[in-house]
């Protein structure tokens, strides 16, 4: 089959797939749609505003806005943050590393919809889904990703992870650093742990994860979750961008093995955790 998809239980996620399960990141599948909302009738209609993206969502639909000259909008993660950009008619397009995609016909993610827009954007194209994907990732670079999951970890040292980490790369000498592995390098261009001040309320939310940016677009960020008693999670999230013809059709893990390095590196992560391995890969 060329096409596939996959939801949840309810229906607000999606997976699309492509010939021989093609896997379609859902960073790609997003900057996708942004790129080809001209053949979807109800943006036709309305006109296209601006997209998001959940802060640890890869950055490619960032790249698509500049072309396009729409606003972007880098969120925290949780639907919430969406719906007031929706509510003051910013935002036409958001989705989620973790599924998610939406529009402004309703205020929730719908994978239903996102996969409907898919087939929009088949039958507009009439290429079958890699080849979407190629055309899409010669025009704009590709945005490798993938995100580790670190589940039931002891929560007081991957409390102390995170405040060691946070204090390695918020010192005044941190950017500019080059970090290397695998005969590639990556020249810190800043870092922080995100804030985010809402534009239309201007409510703000701290601490919503460690960020490592680097000149080249590629991003590392860490964050830590449920540090109850029942176990924290530590999430990795790796992010390379690749502009080179000859790299586009690497193979995801082949591709981002340097800045997995990189980041396991520079966080300590196993040692904190005691684990060699994440518990899930996506």
């Amino acid at each position: 089959y060329d096409f596939g998809a996959a939801f949840d239980g309810d229906g607000d996620r999606n997976m699309i797939l492509g010939h021989k399960a093609f896997f379609v990141t859902p960073s790609d599948s997003l900057a996708v749609l942004a790129n080809h909302l001209e053949c979807i009738p109800y943006f036709q209609r309305t006109g296209v505003k601006g997209y998001a993206r959940s802060m640890p969502t890869g950055a490619a639909v960032d790249r698509v806005a500049a072309a396009n000259s729409k606003e972007i909008f880098e969120v925290p993660t949780g639907w919430k943050y969406f719906g007031n950009l929706m509510d003051a008619g910013r935002l036409s397009l958001c989705g989620e590393e973790s599924f998610g995609t939406g529009s402004d016909h309703i205020r929730e993610k719908d994978g239903i919809w996102a996969v409907l827009a898919w087939l929009s954007v088949i039958a507009h194209t009439g290429k079958p889904v890699h080849e979407i994907l190629q055309t899409h990732w010669a025009k704009f670079g590709r945005n490798f990703f993938t995100r580790y999951d670190y589940e039931d970890c002891e929560s007081d040292p991957c409390n102390k992870m995170m405040t060691e980490l946070e204090a390695l790369v918020t010192k005044a000498d941190f950017v500019g650093k080059v970090l290397t592995s695998g005969g590639k390098s990556y020249k810190v261009k800043t870092a922080d742990n995100f804030k985010y001040t809402d534009p239309i309320d201007n409510s703000i939310a701290s601490k919503q994860g460690i960020r490592v940016i680097f000149e080249d677009g590629s991003r590392l960020i860490y964050r830590l979750s449920g540090t109850g008693s029942s176990g924290a999670t530590v999430r990795l999230y790796v992010e390379s961008y690749e502009s080179d013809p000859a790299s586009l059709g690497l193979d995801a893990s082949v591709a981002l093995q340097p800045l997995i390095q990189v980041a396991l590196e520079l966080s300590k992560l196993p040692q904190f955790t005691g684990r060699d391995k994440p518990t899930v890969i996506t």
